[in-house]
């Protein structure tokens, strides 16, 4: 088992001939966590599973939220691995009342936030004719409302302390549309939407709201009905410079940047991690 400890970094430059030693701590000082309190939702599996572990990885103390509490075993154990620290939050975010007690009970066990990762997330896919009522209020609780009422109980207590940064995790379909989604795609881009909002009306509590869009990741949510499907998966590929699928893993550098105070400048940004997706394509991609 590795430990997480926060020490000084040292960096070796090199120069034709010489080297020298700078022992100014800037990666520490601009991108560690450690001691931060941090709060992910949906952190039983997938991306915030990823990001949970790379928090504590990094120095904060997590409290890792997640619906069903056997989902979070396997994120508590990986979080141990690393030496972090993690406390288990549990609750239901279809309702506001359950928003606020999650607020709460952070307080309590966290003694307050400095950064909130709202990645709580799910879809159903269907096209506009089929989607019910019930899938319409489903996807767009779990995916938004959840996220403006846990940010909304959450924003007290980080203007009271000084300060906070909170996280949306949007997608790349904040920017693009893909047919049998519109319900999550609407959700989606109304989180971008929401950091912007955030951004100026909590400025002034130097708060800092971005949103972090991933590109096509392959996580338990999106291997059934995406990564399985031979001719999906080959569309995807194709448009994608990287040539790959987007990994968890590959979230978590710009997440750690957007928590950390090498970015308390940057507010009401949306920051797309898609391997180079929507930068465009070739006139011959099929």
């Amino acid at each position: 088992m590795r430990k997480t400890t926060c020490l000084r970094i040292r960096n070796i430059f090199f120069r034709p001939g010489t080297y020298f030693f700078m022992t100014q701590d800037i990666l520490s000082r601009l991108f560690s966590l450690c001691g931060k309190r941090v709060l992910v939702t949906g952190a039983g599996g997938g991306i915030g599973r990823a990001l949970a572990i790379a928090f504590a990885e990094a120095g904060a103390i997590v409290g890792v939220h997640n619906r069903s509490p056997e989902a979070l075993t396997e994120t508590m154990v990986e979080i141990a691995n690393v030496g972090g620290k993690c406390v288990e939050l549990n609750g239901d975010l279809h309702d506001i009342k359950a928003c606020q007690q999650l607020a709460t009970q952070a307080k309590a066990v966290l003694n307050g936030v400095d950064v909130l990762v709202n990645c709580a997330g799910m879809n159903r896919r269907k096209p506009i004719s089929e989607v019910t009522p019930d899938d319409f209020d489903t996807i767009m609780n779990v995916n938004l409302r959840s996220a403006f009422f846990l940010s909304q109980a959450i924003q007290p207590m980080m203007a009271e302390q000084g300060g906070g940064k909170i996280i949306h995790i949007g997608s790349i379909t904040s920017s693009m549309a893909l047919g049998g989604i519109s319900v999550y795609a609407m959700s989606k881009i109304s989180l971008a939407q929401l950091s912007k909002t955030m951004a100026l009306e909590w400025a002034q509590y130097n708060i800092q709201v971005n949103c972090l869009a991933p590109g096509f990741i392959d996580t338990p949510l999106t291997r059934t009905g995406l990564w399985n499907d031979a001719k999906k998966k080959a569309w995807i590929l194709d448009r994608t410079p990287a040539k790959r699928p987007g990994t968890p893993a590959d979230l978590i550098g710009a997440a750690l940047f957007l928590a950390s105070p090498g970015s308390d400048f940057v507010t009401g940004q949306v920051l797309t991690v898609d391997g180079g997706f929507l930068a465009g394509g070739w006139w011959d991609t099929p």
